[in-house]
């Protein structure tokens, strides 16, 4: 534990739910110019004193924003952290499984994006990508990585999930944060209840991520249940950008925590 992060902002995972922090956007504007700036292991660090419980990195094969020297960085810079834990994300047809042979990370969350595709605005379509995915399922795991896949709130998909052997998913929220503030929210947000309720009747793991931020944060941890990890990326490097690194990780610790108090 890193003295310096003051207690109530540090959680042993399964206590509840932990933050990590999708550094790809720091990358993103570092690549503009040829100055190595702002820093990718420095933003890391940082939010990592702050009371982050992990990194998340969504490594692309056109290297838009992390490249493939970062990831290397970021697994070296989390061997001191290691209560720490490092995600990477990617299509696992791409050029994920070359970093999960080799880097072996806490986490692999499989995606199904596009090599051209804008962001991340889908999840795994079930049983059409069932057998492509189980062997790179299989593979990860014999590598001692956990596998998450990327997934719509669809309750019945949880099953395939099971099946596949993968041990979590990531609920792609921006369904909810789209609804979030509208007549539409508490519709939304039930199929992600029951979503979840499904995965943990299952035995699975359940993370979530896109377009979370520190409006809807605390609404959607309330109402969804076993959440163990929230990536988060867009929306903290925006306010990190007003608030600084440091107070960014720890409002958005706030928001987790106020989730939890009524419990």
């Amino acid at each position: 534990m890193n003295p310096l992060v003051a207690p109530e902002y540090s959680h042993p995972h399964g206590s509840r739910c932990a933050l990590s922090v999708n550094v790809n956007k720091v990358a993103l504007l570092r690549n503009t110019r040829h100055l190595g700036i702002p820093s990718v292991l420095r933003a890391a660090e940082a939010c990592l004193l702050a009371g982050a419980q992990g990194i998340t990195v969504h490594p692309r094969p056109d290297a838009r924003h992390i490249r493939t020297q970062d990831v290397h960085e970021l697994a070296a810079l989390l061997k001191a952290w290691p209560q720490a834990e490092y995600n990477i994300e990617g299509n696992p047809t791409q050029n994920l499984m070359d970093f999960v042979r080799e880097l072996r990370p806490h986490q692999v969350t499989f995606v199904p994006d596009s090599e051209d595709q804008f962001t991340s605005d889908h999840g795994w379509q079930f049983p059409a990508d069932m057998e492509r995915l189980r062997p790179l399922v299989a593979e990860a795991r014999a590598c001692g990585v956990r596998v998450s896949l990327f997934m719509d709130p669809i309750p019945e998909a949880m099953a395939y999930v099971a099946e596949l052997g993968a041990e979590r998913i990531e609920l792609y929220t921006e369904t909810f944060a789209s609804a979030f503030g509208t007549e539409r929210q508490a519709e939304v947000l039930a199929g992600f209840t029951r979503t979840a309720e499904a995965a943990l009747a299952l035995g699975l793991g359940i993370n979530a991520g896109h377009d979370l931020n520190r409006d809807n944060l605390t609404t959607f941890l309330r109402a969804v249940p076993g959440v163990q990890e929230v990536s988060i990326g867009h929306a903290l490097v925006a306010d990190a950008l007003e608030l600084g690194y440091t107070e960014t990780v720890r409002d958005y610790q706030r928001c987790i925590q106020r989730a939890y108090a009524s419990l």
